[in-house]
């Protein structure tokens, strides 16, 4: 995310500083900057620079001094985080915003002993960076105008699509794309095959399937997050148990050559096969687990639709379209099917499941 985030800036002419601790982390951001900087290139209004004359590379927080902008973008782990911003304070200039591209992490808890929580402020990019217009822009509870405003207009000077959420664990993208996810864990569980759930939703729309789309995120990442989230989902988080199961095991996605797919084949993973096979309940193999892929699509969005619903109980955002506007730009919901939740509100099946949603509100699409 690191670079990919790097070569947005760079396309753009905007000069930039890649920091970290270890030569090895620095080699492959190195790397995955070119090539992202190859695929991204056509976008560039100026003609295509090399990487290395935009994109400066690091291993001393001393070079952060002169950035305007210092984005955070290690692991999901609170921790560790803070700890980060411990070692830079020193090397950030007085005016300088401190902004965490962290997915998860409710901004509140991170800006607990940051040196100037007023210029601090989550600014998620999400993934791939490259072909998801969508930013969240997440202020902490003592994040000021000024630092909103000028997050808000860089991320609109990268070309992106800035949205501002309130904070809680997930923001938006996130705490929906995560209910979708575990319930395509959990429906692999119950015994429809993998690759029959991803088939289903590229089939729908969706430009990955949802177990391929672990496998791109990183199974560590999304175990990480899920354990942020039980915050949230409480009761309803599902699937973490193969999650760790897989991570345990070294399998952690494209990452590291196997996750649900073997890598770089794209091709079904054995190892993964029995894993899930070991975790089958023996009251799920009596289930008839959905096999259609209008059944399965059916089955993973309807919870994202629930918690959106959720999302809106708790005011999390002003108005119903902010989600949908968030999915389909944020995790590329097909934009033909306008978002969960105008989708949700099609088809007479659907809305039976709406009416019993906002059966207490009474509410229309339009309505939200």
């Amino acid at each position: 995310m690191g670079a990919a985030i790097a070569v947005e800036h760079a396309l753009r002419s905007i000069p930039v500083v890649l920091v970290d601790a270890s030569p090895e982390a620095l080699r492959h951001a190195a790397a995955m900057a070119a090539g992202e900087f190859v695929a991204g290139a056509w976008r560039s209004a100026s003609p295509p620079i090399s990487p290395p004359q935009r994109i400066a590379y690091s291993l001393d927080a001393a070079d952060l001094a002169g950035c305007d902008l210092v984005l955070e973008s290690i692991s999901e782990k609170r921790p560790a985080k803070q700890d980060l911003y411990a070692k830079i304070r020193p090397h950030l200039a007085g005016r300088t915003i401190l902004a965490t591209n962290t997915s998860t992490i409710p901004i509140a808890r991170l800006a607990v002993g940051v040196a100037e929580p007023s210029r601090f402020c989550g600014l998620h990019f999400c993934h791939p960076v490259r072909l998801r217009p969508l930013v969240e822009v997440i202020p902490g509870p003592a994040t000021n105008k000024e630092t909103l405003a000028t997050v808000v207009a860089h991320a609109l000077s990268l070309g992106k699509l800035p949205l501002v959420v309130e904070d809680g664990p997930g923001f938006v993208v996130n705490r929906l794309l995560m209910t979708y996810l575990n319930a395509a864990l959990e429906m692999a569980i119950a015994g429809v095959s993998i690759q029959g759930i991803d088939a289903a939703m590229l089939e729908f729309g969706m430009p990955l399937g949802p177990l391929q789309l672990l496998d791109e995120i990183g199974l560590d990442t999304a175990l990480h997050s899920g354990i942020v989230l039980a915050d949230v989902f409480a009761g309803r988080s599902a699937g973490s148990e193969l999650l760790l199961k897989l991570v345990k095991s070294g399998q952690m996605g494209v990452k590291s050559g196997a996750g649900f797919y073997q890598y770089p084949e794209r091709t079904p993973n054995p190892s993964c096969g029995h894993v899930v096979h070991a975790l089958q309940r023996a009251d799920a193999l009596h289930e008839k687990p959905a096999s259609k892929g209008v059944q399965i699509a059916e089955q993973l969005l309807l919870p994202m639709v629930a918690e959106a619903a959720r999302m809106l109980r708790e005011k999390r955002v002003a108005v119903g379209w902010q989600i949908d506007l968030a999915m389909i730009f944020g995790i590329g919901f097909p934009i033909w099917r306008g978002g969960p939740l105008w989708w949700a509100s099609r088809s007479e099946k659907r809305k039976t499941y709406w009416a019993e949603l906002f059966s207490g509100d009474k509410l229309q699409y339009a309505d939200l």
